[in-house]
């Protein structure tokens, strides 16, 4: 039997690493962090490599690997698949820096890295480098960070300014405590306070080439992996939590409609046709979802495995698909919850704490529904879109 520290070669996670998650579902919540035996199993089981460069000690596997462990660990709880899954990718994005930042922080294997990425900070060019100050919202995982990657307005040191991403060790970043949700809670994404820190250009990319699959790392590896596109990674990788969940809620409504005897009428609610169309909308809508999530990787995969540029019309495509991902899975919870009576809402009922992880998540600026939508239609029909837009 495998071990919850387990990953296989395909980077897939064990079944126990994800019942392991699910017993410490309520103590993360409670911790408002993920709890110490996760971070442990996190960091023996393997999952961290996967995107890793076969330089640094990686397994340099495909982008698309790491999409179905981070749903399957939502299984166990949506708050760990979460954290786990952003460690996991932001190990790659610090892959798309300079090689000597690359050699630097990953001198003892893959680390701990949040990302609040919304450029909030100023990066005053220096001498060899930066002066960093700002603020940012959503750190999260940063309670058991070794570095962190922050979004800034940054000097380019000849009077002109650019977005770009930032590296330096988490130690020196003040930690500020508002992470007080009705969701998501185990996931710690406290704010982050940074004053007048130096940084070396080499922990500085430009978020254009990030954006576009040009950042330093796609040249240094030689590997398709690195090619990918920061959004649709980011789109697709943050959506795989929220999936993740709502093929949990489909099982446990599934069990409970199964053994439910409503209190009223002592009517068995798996006699009801109305609970077996929801059952059966929800499976066959899941299905959609996880074939789109398929068929988007795929068609990014075979154009960066041919040594293209991703177009931002399919940049946008995928924003869209991972917005409406989120979407659907949001409302086949909402929908399944209604029918499972007023007993679901108890704090020891898994399928509440689901529901308000899911709120929580589609939150995220990358799943605005409206926004993604607009662009993926006008970049179809060749409309101007802004030269910074997120896709």
């Amino acid at each position: 039997m495998s071990s919850p520290e387990e990953v296989s070669a395909q980077g897939d996670v064990s079944t126990e690493f994800v019942a392991a998650l699910a017993a410490r579902a309520d103590e993360a919540e409670r911790l408002r962090r993920l709890p110490p035996e996760t971070i442990k199993d996190f960091k023996a089981c393997g999952l961290a490599t996967l995107l890793l460069p076969e330089r640094f000690g990686g397994r340099q596997a495909p982008f698309p690997r790491l999409l179905d462990p981070v749903r399957r660990m939502a299984h166990g709880c949506a708050s760990s698949a979460w954290t786990l899954g952003f460690y996991t990718l932001h190990n790659w994005m610090l892959s798309l820096f300079d090689i000597e930042a690359q050699a630097e922080v990953f001198a003892s294997g893959p680390v701990l890295a949040p990302a609040p990425l919304a450029p909030t900070g100023r990066a005053v060019a220096v001498d060899g480098g930066v002066r960093l100050t700002g603020r940012w919202s959503w750190a999260t995982g940063i309670m058991d960070a070794d570095w962190v990657i922050v979004g800034a307005i940054t000097e380019d040191g000849a009077g002109g300014v650019y977005p770009a991403l930032v590296a330096l060790p988490a130690d020196q970043a003040e930690v500020v405590d508002v992470w007080h949700t009705a969701g998501m809670r185990g996931t710690g994404s406290h704010d982050v306070i940074v004053t007048d820190v130096f940084v070396p250009w080499r922990r500085v990319v430009s978020v254009v080439d990030i954006y576009g699959g040009t950042a330093p790392g796609a040249i240094a590896h030689g590997a398709a992996t690195y090619r990918w596109p920061m959004v649709p990674a980011l789109a697709l990788t943050a959506a795989m939590p929220v999936l993740g969940a709502a093929e949990k809620v489909v099982e446990l409504y599934r069990e409970r409609v199964r053994d439910r005897v409503l209190a009223y009428s002592g009517v068995a609610q798996k006699d009801q046709p109305a609970a077996q169309i929801r059952l059966g909308d929800a499976r066959v809508r899941l299905r959609a979802l996880s074939a789109l999530v398929d068929d988007t990787a795929a068609g990014i995969e075979r154009i960066v495995a041919a040594g293209d540029r991703v177009p931002r019309a399919v940049r946008a495509d995928a924003r869209a698909a991972a917005a409406h991902i989120v979407h659907e899975s949001r409302a086949v919870i909402a929908d399944l919850l209604e029918a499972s009576g007023a007993s679901a809402q108890f704090l020891s009922n898994p399928l509440q704490r689901a529901k308000r992880d899911v709120d929580i998540a589609a939150g995220h600026v990358v799943f605005d529904y409206d926004l993604s939508r607009e662009l993926s239609g006008a970049l179809s029909i060749g409309a101007g879109i802004s030269p910074l837009a997120m896709i």
